[in-house]
């Protein structure tokens, strides 16, 4: 790829390459932006004046990426991140827009944090946040948050983060509130009782190694719970980082039923499984835990099928502490935005995953979630990813933009290297504060 100065403003013309449009691929027919916008999609664009021209020749033009789970860490003590970090590390991942989870401190279950959030991110954050309210307050699972003040403050989703609303009668009614205001309520599903203290899938390793394990049926039983709910009350419920075979069957049965029903997964749950633990492993204590590979494999179906719309990065950064102890004293999650692609671009090539989908399951499918198109079409919002799925890059603590250093891969190089993340026409990756790689 030639280079290309930091834009400033002005036109663009991208050239070369492969265009994915949010639902196929085809030659990259030239591609004209201004304004912010995809002024000219079509041979024309190479007719028309710019400013600037960047020549993609071997790379790959996408809609932004959208992440529906990723953790900012702000509101908070700025140990394990802020905006400025992981919205940067999000841009070297090829994400355009992030949904910052309502674990913050405060919680983000008012419209007071809410605007603090995205009035932190205007002037500190590089890629788009879309904050998601608490359904709870202080995501306690006991009383309602202020769904209309969280609504009318900006948040497209509401939902309780990794815990749990565990009474089912409080659930029904977070619901039904939702319902009335057309929002979507975002759960991962787990019933705690069941999950009880452990950290593990409940199979093999946990059984060899003397871990604690989760079983399958914490995750299916909250599953079959929140479906029974959601088809009563008519919300658009959203099922966030599944993580078993189960689940997915459920959730096909629930779709043709007609109930309105979405889900996502992460990345990890389909490129990893609990012998990732075996070595007691601590960046791979994560929640839900990875499973078996029959899950694994079913998770992948999913996708490829289109019954799991999204895949999610679960981005969690946490400082080198938090994951140095034992592991069953460690911290859950994986410092993982900026390998999404890379891991995906693995599976395509292991003949795991189609491209499409795996383009598909980080454009369109998350936008429509967020009742948005993620088109790239004439007149769009030019958030775009430009990436080569051919160069390398290997994380590491100084490849990593994140506070958090604990990749699910540090050990080997990663293909599919983004070379550029634009926002609104703006380069925001590489940035001047990124050190070169």
């Amino acid at each position: 790829m030639s280079d290309m100065n930091s834009m400033a403003g002005g036109s663009l013309r991208i050239t070369g390459g492969t265009l994915f449009d949010g639902q196929i691929e085809r030659d990259n027919p030239g591609l004209l932006i201004a304004d912010g916008r995809v002024a000219i999609l079509g041979a024309s664009a190479l007719e028309a004046s710019a400013d600037r021209t960047l020549d993609a020749s071997g790379c790959v033009i996408t809609p932004g990426f959208v992440d529906l789970c990723c953790n900012l860490r702000e509101p908070g003590n700025g140990q394990k991140g802020n905006i400025a970090s992981e919205t940067l590390a999000a841009a070297h991942g090829g994400f355009t827009t992030v949904c910052a989870s309502p674990e913050t401190s405060p919680v983000n279950d008012s419209g007071a944090v809410t605007h603090l959030i995205r009035e932190a991110a205007a002037s500190r954050g590089v890629v788009r946040v879309l904050p998601v309210g608490a359904v709870t307050r202080g995501l306690k699972g006991e009383l309602l948050s202020d769904m209309a003040g969280l609504q009318k403050a900006g948040c497209k989703l509401l939902g309780n983060g990794s815990h749990t609303v565990g009474n089912a009668r409080i659930l029904r009614r977070c619901m039904a509130y939702a319902e009335t205001f057309g929002l979507t309520v975002m759960f991962s599903p787990e019933n705690q009782a069941l999950a009880a203290d452990g950290y593990a899938h409940d199979g093999q390793v946990t059984t060899r190694l003397g871990l604690l394990g989760i079983p399958e049926v914490a995750e299916t039983a909250a599953v079959a719970e929140m479906l029974l709910l959601a088809e009563e009350t008519g919300v658009k419920l959203h099922l966030s980082q599944l993580s078993c075979a189960r689940s997915v069957e459920m959730l096909e049965r629930a779709r043709k039923q007609g109930v309105p029903v979405t889900a996502d997964v992460a990345m990890h749950q389909l490129v990893f499984t609990e012998e990732a633990l075996a070595g007691f492993d601590s960046r791979f204590h994560v929640q839900p835990p990875l499973r078996s590979e029959a899950d694994r494999q079913a998770l992948l179906a999913g996708v490829e099928q289109g019954l799991i719309e999204a895949i999610v990065s679960q981005h969690q950064p946490h400082d080198s502490a938090a994951k140095q102890a034992p592991l069953p004293a460690t911290e859950p999650g994986l410092s993982s935005i900026e390998s999404v692609l890379s891991l995906g671009l693995e599976l395509v090539a292991r003949g795991e995953l189609s491209r499409v989908r795996l383009l598909q399951a980080l454009t369109t499918g998350p936008s429509a979630i967020l009742q948005e198109s993620g088109a790239l079409v004439e007149g769009a919002v030019a958030d775009l990813c430009v990436f080569d799925p051919e160069q390398t890059w290997q994380p590491s603590a100084k490849a990593l933009m994140s506070v958090g250093k604990h990749a699910p891969v540090l050990d080997r190089p990663l293909r599919g290297r983004v070379e550029r993340t634009l926002v609104q026409g703006q380069e925001v990756w590489p940035a001047s504060s990124a050190p070169s790689l």
